[in-house]
């Protein structure tokens, strides 16, 4: 290179450039970490390194297990890296449980324990890796680096295998990162390609968990998913993990929840790891600690929710591409599709040749060819004399005959020949010519013949292999709503600080590090802050308090007078969006403006205040009320409504207020299993607040709840709905103790207290429930042997029983064993149970008249 040419130097000595030299060579480093250690290609899924194992352990395969030891041994004669790296291989496909059978301990996914040593674990080929890996008649081979053995180019993979175990790998200025997909929907989606149908393909990971792939984008850069772990509540202070999310372990998981408990992010009084076969984490909580809104704060502080990135990168002809795995999974089904093309071509090659040779044969011996063998002492003469003789039946042959066919009729065993059967040799041509037709008919129906390649493997290998993680959109968890807040904050009113450290000034309440305060002054001026130490805001502070964003239902009361006309003004508004650190004027900017009386109302209570004036000249009304109820919430910026023209000496509170504010709305999403006031879902009902949500679940638990926004729903819920304390629940369930079937309605008599409706023997079994005032219900009764079959019974509750207790037995049903109760249409309720109904349904004040707000709430059908 011109580059690298000497340049004669005035002292004789010359310089020689070297840099193309290292260009090169780091692009020669850089396209070997790439096409040989990193990425796989799409041809079968494999890094080199994982091909020679699977292809050392197809040379080794004996039926038994090989030490792993022994099977990294023979690796390395194809291998040209160390042990290690081939050891760590060959733990990693094993662990993924598919294409290795493993004895011994080979390591643990779930709590990160790592494989034994090589020299204490075994391994063998899986029935499914020898069913769709290896193919030798169809393989194209290479020499290994030491020209001593042959190793494969590629592996005939006839599965979608690089989608099902996934992959990761760092090279010189690109990486790779593949999640693993469910086995049984990569077959299916498969199947549909061949069909020509549309398919989705989603991740499933083998430690489960639950997972939003809105983002998924297909795998392709700039995609993202959400794992989260399932956390369950066993009780008021104890919450369960059972699934964690991918790429973490339980020792990952507990640490990263003890450093967020010690940032003070979250507030956890012990953790419990039981994990053997299955996740078992047990977290207890302090006294007083709500578990909802810890489940959100260990989704939002610690590792029991990541975020993965694919990166779906591969190789195909020595070239690094980008695609989705949408595009992969059809690349890899058409490759298939090839693999068995080329086997059945194969197959029915050899199958002409065993037919060409067999027929040669028949009539080598019929026609008793062999006897004139001792008048040819050349081959060359031999030969031609068999031709001749075959010359006649030419029309017979299917192929030519050549002198190595001619060279094995020649070889035949004289004891083959005179036990020779004309009778099944025809049948076994006969034989050979079915099987050439069905090849053939394969061929013809490649496609057909291909998907029922995937239905036998799916028949074969999928039981067992079904989704583990669970797909569903996610809520977005707002920090600052969930941290818990153990930093005590003040106020110094006077002389204009807030923060952590005044704590000789007043308290203003708990918060964390990542709040905000809003912060109200004397002249009118509001901002809001991030909580620090000590913050600066303005002399003469009247309102201090932990900000909370997108607030609707706190209004802050303000009486004010504008200095620039001396006119008193009141007015009612609420804050929601606002830029940090910004000063906001509430009032007109004067000197002589002044706020005259503040309050904020968390539920925008309206009070009543007294207005005193000062004595002026000859006003003749110097005190009246004036109610915060009659003035409209408006914007922070309004001017708002005109309390007097004269100077205004004091301002008292005559009555507490109410709530001025509609009921707020609620609807439950059934998909992120949380409630919401953005009218997504079933809407429940416009609550108060001190109205209740009604919870009835599939083991017969029965409670009430206020709809906090932060609570958590499983999957077990039967009845959501707002509830009406005087409407009763009826119920038929199955005693297990007495095995019987028994009729049960009661009302709610403590609210506060989650009780079952049930008995707790371990085979009773809630069989119908409805919230309905008249239910009625249609028992199934099963067919016994030896008796005639007994018709349908109609039950209406409220006639078969009274309401009584919620631990009350209740009446029993029948005598007889019901197959199945069906709920059929209620009764209308009475008149003065509907008015009572619409009474408690009823919206809000006069300015609510749309009665399509009306819910009947959330009822799901019991399985019987």
């Amino acid at each position: 290179m011109e580059e690298n040419t000497p340049q004669e130097q005035p002292s004789g000595e010359s310089i020689i450039k070297v840099t193309g030299m290292y260009q090169n060579w780091f692009l020669d480093y850089a396209s070997y970490v790439i096409l040989e250690r990193a990425v796989p290609v799409i041809e079968d899924g494999f890094k080199p390194v994982q091909r020679r194992i699977m292809h050392s352990l197809k040379e080794l395969e004996d039926g038994r297990y090989n030490k792993v030891a022994n099977v990294v041994g023979h690796t390395m004669q194809y291998h040209p890296h160390g042990d290690a790296s081939i050891s760590d291989a060959i733990v990693q496909i094993g662990q993924k449980d598919l294409l290795i059978d493993m004895q011994g301990n080979w390591g643990n996914i779930l709590t990160g324990d790592r494989a034994a040593a090589s020299r204490y674990i075994e391994a063998r080929l899986s029935k499914f890796a020898l069913d769709v890996v290896f193919s030798p008649k169809v393989t194209q081979w290479q020499m290994s680096y030491d020209g001593r053995k042959k190793e494969p180019v590629h592996l005939p993979v006839k599965f979608p295998l690089l989608l099902a175990q996934g992959t990761e790998g760092i090279a010189v200025g690109l990486s790779t990162k593949i999640l693993p997909h469910n086995f049984v929907e990569l077959l299916d989606a498969s199947i549909a390609h061949l069909k020509g149908k549309p398919f989705e393909l989603y991740p499933d990971f083998p430690t489960a968990g639950v997972m939003d792939a809105s983002n998924y984008n297909d795998g392709q850069r700039g995609g993202r998913i959400r794992v989260r772990a399932k956390i369950s509540q066993v009780d008021k202070s104890t919450l369960r993990i059972t699934e964690i999310p991918f790429s973490t372990t339980t020792d990952s998981l507990i640490e990263s929840i003890l450093k967020a408990n010690e940032k003070g992010k979250i507030k956890i009084k012990k953790v419990e790891d039981n994990t053997a076969e299955n996740v078992d984490i047990i977290i207890h909580l302090p006294s007083g600690i709500s578990p909802d809104k810890t489940i959100d704060a260990l989704y939002a502080f610690t590792a029991c929710e990541t975020s993965i990135a694919p990166l779906a990168c591969i190789i195909e002809n020595n070239t690094p591409l980008f695609l989705t795995v949408s595009e992969i999974l059809r690349r890899s089904t058409d490759n298939t599709v090839q693999l068995l093309k080329s086997e059945l071509e194969y197959d029915l090659a050899e199958l002409e040749e065993k037919q060409h040779f067999s027929t040669l044969e028949k009539i080598f011996i019929r026609e008793e060819m062999y006897i004139d063998f001792k008048l040819y002492s050349e081959r060359e003469t031999l030969y031609q004399y068999l031709r001749d003789r075959f010359e006649p039946f030419k029309e017979q042959l299917i192929k030519e005959i050549t002198d190595e066919h001619l060279q094995r009729l020649t070889q035949i065993p004289m004891i083959r020949i005179t036990k020779f059967d004309t009778f099944k040799a025809d049948e076994n041509l006969l034989k050979i010519e079915a099987d050439i037709e069905e090849i053939k008919n394969h061929l013809a129906n490649l496609i057909d013949y291909a998907i029922n390649h995937f239905k036998r493997l799916k028949e074969t290998y999928g039981k067992g292999k079904e989704r583990k993680t669970e797909i569903r959109p996610f809520d977005n968890i707002e920090a600052t709503k969930v941290v818990v807040r153990n930093i005590k904050l003040y106020v110094n009113k006077g002389e204009g600080f807030v923060g952590t450290s005044l704590k000789k000034d007043e308290y203003i309440g708990d918060c964390s590090d990542i709040d905000d305060v809003i912060v109200f002054t004397e002249s009118g001026m509001m901002k809001v802050v991030k909580v620090s130490e000590k913050t600066y805001i303005e002399k003469n502070i009247i309102h201090a308090a932990v900000f909370k964003k997108d607030d609707k239902r706190t209004i802050y009361n303000v009486i004010y007078k504008d200095g620039h006309t001396g006119f008193s003004y009141i007015k009612r508004f609420n804050v929601t969006g606002i830029i940090r650190d910004k000063e906001y004027e509430l009032i007109p900017k004067h000197k002589d403006s002044k706020i005259l009386y503040f309050t904020p109302n968390p539920n925008g209570e309206a009070e009543v205040v007294t207005i005193n004036l000062r004595q002026v000249g000859s006003i003749r009304k110097l005190k009246w009320d004036v109610d915060f109820a009659d003035t409209i919430i408006k914007g922070r910026g309004v001017k708002g409504n005109l309390v007097s023209k004269f100077a205004i000496k004091r301002i008292e509170l005559k009555e507490k207020g109410v709530s001025t504010l509609k009921p707020r709305k609620i609807w439950f999403d059934d998909i992120v299993k949380r409630l919401n006031t953005d009218e997504r879902g079933n809407l429940l009902g416009a609550f108060k607040g001190d109205d209740r949500l009604l919870l009835i679940t599939k083991d017969g638990s029965v409670k009430t709840v206020i709809p906090d926004l932060n609570l958590h729903f499983e999957n077990n819920i039967l009845i959501m709905e707002k509830w009406i304390p005087q409407k009763p629940i009826s119920v038929i369930y199955y005693d297990g103790e007495k095995e019987r079937y028994y009729v049960k309605r009661f009302v709610i008599e403590n609210e506060n207290k989650e009780e079952l409706v049930i008995t707790e023997h371990p085979k009773s079994q809630l069989l119908f429930v409805s919230s309905d005032w008249r239910p009625m219900a249609e028992v199934v009764f099963a067919k016994e042997k030896g008796k005639s079959e007994k018709e349908n019974l109609i039950v209406n509750l409220e006639e078969f029983i009274s309401i009584k207790g919620i631990k009350a037995l209740g009446n029993q049903l029948s005598t007889e064993k019901v197959k199945e109760i069906i709920t059929i249409e209620s009764l209308p309720p009475h008149q003065e149970n509907e008015m009572e109904e619409n009474l408690e349904e009823e919206l809000g004040d006069d300015e609510i008249t749309d009665s399509s707000d009306e819910s009947d709430g959330l009822q799901t059908e019991l399985e019987f």
